[in-house]
């Protein structure tokens, strides 16, 4: 078992296949098993490092919540690729990992080939900011007070994830009982430390403008709490494009692996063959019609 140190918090690691990295960042309810469609697909021909967040056993599960936060998450990735010794990797976050990763990318940006942010937004509308405080904290409660198993059991039917369990019965239920054994300590200090107090995207919206690494915002259609915040990101950040999933919830990896992983190696091989560019500057025009100046 690999273990990286992010300043005495161990992190559990995984490495799989050979060839130019690729960090794959997990979600709230995930761990590095969540990723199991994408490092079969990508190990066959990309270095593939998964790991499991702090919080997350057999990674450390610090006891104070202050010891989790969007810092903490994005300098934990940094952390991993030094125990790996990999100096770029392209990286890949899901929901919780994808706000991880943007911040990786404004944090460390010389170390990102590039940034896939994948089910990204989750509490940032404003209009449904305080309804997301309220329910992350009550889940907190919830997990501290009747433990993993039994606390999730509406969480993983919330709207977000209902698709996946009609689409997929034996999956859903896979990603059921992996999620009850994570620890309810962790899981609250995450809601906690690191969900409830994350920046929200449009408070970003000046720092996101500076990145400049190659970016790509992926979203389910039925992923509301995702879709707008997927369309602010790609029109904020210089260099992104938006892959909207049809038919799809949060887990768009594991709902619709094929489509997923075919949109990502798209992505990744221009980046990797010099071929992607930031948008044209042309294209942010006023005119519906044309860039042509009045007479």
């Amino acid at each position: 078992m690999s273990y990286a140190d992010a300043n005495g918090v161990r992190l559990y690691y995984e490495e799989t296949g050979s060839g130019t990295p690729i960090m794959w960042v997990h979600e709230f309810a995930g761990d590095c098993r969540s990723w199991e469609p994408q490092v079969r697909f990508f190990s066959r021909r990309y270095r593939c490092v998964t790991f499991n967040a702090r919080g997350y056993p057999p990674s450390d599960v610090p006891e104070s919540a202050t010891d989790y936060s969007q810092e903490h998450a994005a300098d934990d990735i940094a952390a991993v690729l030094r125990a790996a010794g990999i100096a770029k990797a392209h990286v890949v976050g899901f929901s919780m990992g994808g706000y991880a990763t943007l911040h990786f990318g404004l944090r460390h940006p010389e170390k990102a080939l590039s940034l896939t942010a994948v089910s990204v937004g989750f509490g940032s509308d404003p209009d449904k900011r305080a309804q997301f405080l309220k329910d992350t904290e009550e889940f907190a409660a919830m997990l501290e007070r009747l433990g993993m198993a039994e606390a999730i059991k509406s969480y993983q039917i919330g709207p977000a994830r209902v698709r996946y369990q009609n689409k997929d019965p034996r999956g859903f239920a896979e990603f059921c009982r992996m999620f009850a054994e994570h620890s309810a300590r962790g899981s609250a200090n995450t809601l906690r430390g690191f969900m409830m107090r994350r920046d929200t995207l449009q408070s970003l919206e000046a720092r996101l403008r500076q990145i400049t690494a190659p970016v790509h915002v992926i979203t389910g259609d039925e992923d509301d709490n995702c879709l707008e915040p997927g369309v602010f990101m790609k029109r904020t950040i210089p260099g992104a494009a938006l892959t909207v999933i049809p038919g799809s919830g949060h887990a768009v990896n594991l709902e619709e692996p094929d489509v997923f992983n075919r949109a990502v190696l798209d992505f990744l091989t221009l980046v990797d063959g010099g071929r992607w560019r930031s948008r044209d500057p042309r294209s942010y025009g006023k005119s519906t019609l044309s860039n042509k100046a009045s007479p």
